[in-house]
């Protein structure tokens, strides 16, 4: 029998993840596979120096101590005796917006569900209160699916409005946005006199309209449509015309 997949990166003990299994499993069956810790900026990395040795809890969870790409990667390929129809990640404490989702944890174990051939959702709140409000967004947009014509697989980069549901203002289909320049590194002195840095914080998110950024500052949930062909289109005419004066570079130099 198939399942929905619910994965993390902040997690076992992760505010945002019971919310997000009482509201998908009212629709379908439910499994969760979630790092042991939080694994917050983990991006897409994948364990391959050690082996991964999940532990069941309880409440039926499975904990991994691994990243969030690890607990997809496991539970897709041979963990269960099922693989998952559909994986749900999230729900993220903070935002994941325009430039975000290259260090996302959230979003690399939705990204590999699509990798894996699942359809997938990454579902984060622009703050840490209601929680409440963005498990509601998923039920519903989960809901709602297969009602629509959304080509398979399909990466969905959701932001939810860190406010109770009545103040939400609608949806709003987005393009990634841009922050300013993040902030220089803060030094740190620890208590054996050690220097070292803390990364700075993250630059302040540009509101274009049609941005992830515009959609929240309206109190709008974003929708996203992410994909991982990081080709740019814009540049291969002018990289060709360069292509062509290396060959030809190239062939003058064996020829003489």
């Amino acid at each position: 029998m198939t399942f929905i997949l619910i994965s993390n990166d902040d997690g076992i003990h992760a505010d945002g993840l019971t919310p997000l299994v009482d509201a998908i499993q009212s629709q379908a069956q439910v499994k969760v596979v979630v790092p042991l810790e939080n694994c917050s900026g983990a991006s897409n990395k994948l364990t391959l120096d050690r082996p991964l040795i999940p532990k069941q809890l309880p409440n039926g969870y499975y904990a991994v101590p691994g990243t969030p790409t690890d607990c997809v990667y496991l539970a897709c390929q041979g963990f269960f005796d099922d693989e998952p129809s559909f994986v749900v990640s999230g729900i993220n404490r903070g935002a994941n917006l325009g430039d975000d989702v290259l260090y996302s944890g959230t979003v690399a174990a939705a990204i590999e569900g699509r990798f894996l051939r699942k359809s997938a959702i990454a579902i984060s709140l622009n703050g840490h209160q209601h929680y409440e409000t963005a498990a509601e967004v998923a039920r519903y947009l989960f809901m709602h699916w297969l009602d629509f014509s959304i080509p398979q697989p399909c990466v969905l980069n959701i932001n939810v409005p860190d406010v109770p549901l009545d103040n939400i203002q609608g949806f709003e289909v987005t393009r990634l946005g841009r922050r300013q320049k993040a902030e220089k590194v803060i030094p740190h002195k620890n208590p054996r006199g050690e220097f070292g840095y803390w990364i700075g914080h993250a630059g302040i998110g540009i509101e274009e309209p049609g941005t992830d950024f515009h959609a929240i500052a309206h109190n709008k949930v974003s929708l996203t449509p992410i994909g991982t062909d990081m080709t740019l289109h814009s540049v291969l005419p002018s990289m060709n015309v360069l292509q062509r004066h290396l060959d030809q570079h190239f062939q003058s130099l064996h020829l003489t």
